[in-house]
């Protein structure tokens, strides 16, 4: 079974299953996060959608790239967990699945790509304080233990 967090989803509301994947980048005592300007202003673990016959491992690179500008590696799978959500920018109601990463920094390599996205780098615990989603939060201090 996968551990949900958030609120549970609505009775009668149709969810289409997302599957995303999200990255846990440490470095000297601080995390990366990405801070998304819209549709609501939200720090969060740098992550995405895995597209359809992508691998979930080749969409973790290309969204961590994509939101961070950095490229990352030696990936390991936390876990996983599951919530339900409202996703604007698709005017979607989702079923995420949220597949966690722990990787390690390599290199910047440019200004993220993504709209609206910024690349941060914060405390361990200023970045678990400010993390958009409980999930995200359960994960992120689960690492820095």
């Amino acid at each position: 079974m996968i551990r949900r967090f958030g609120p549970p989803p609505q009775r009668g509301r149709h969810y289409r299953r997302r599957m995303g994947v999200y990255a846990i980048v440490m470095r000297d005592g601080q995390v990366l996060l990405t801070h998304q300007a819209a549709p609501v202003p939200e720090y969060q673990l740098p992550g995405g959608g895995v597209e359809v016959a992508e691998s979930p491992l080749r969409a973790l690179y290309r969204e961590v790239w994509e939101e961070t500008g950095w490229i990352i590696g030696a990936p390991r799978r936390l876990g996983a967990f599951r919530r339900y959500a409202y996703m604007p920018e698709y005017d979607l109601w989702a079923e995420k699945l949220c597949i966690i990463y722990r990787v390690v920094p390599v290199r910047a390599r440019a200004a993220p790509v993504e709209p609206g996205h910024r690349a941060v780098w914060l405390p361990t615990a200023a970045a678990a304080a400010c993390l958009g989603n409980e999930g995200d939060r359960a994960f992120l201090r689960a690492q820095a233990g």
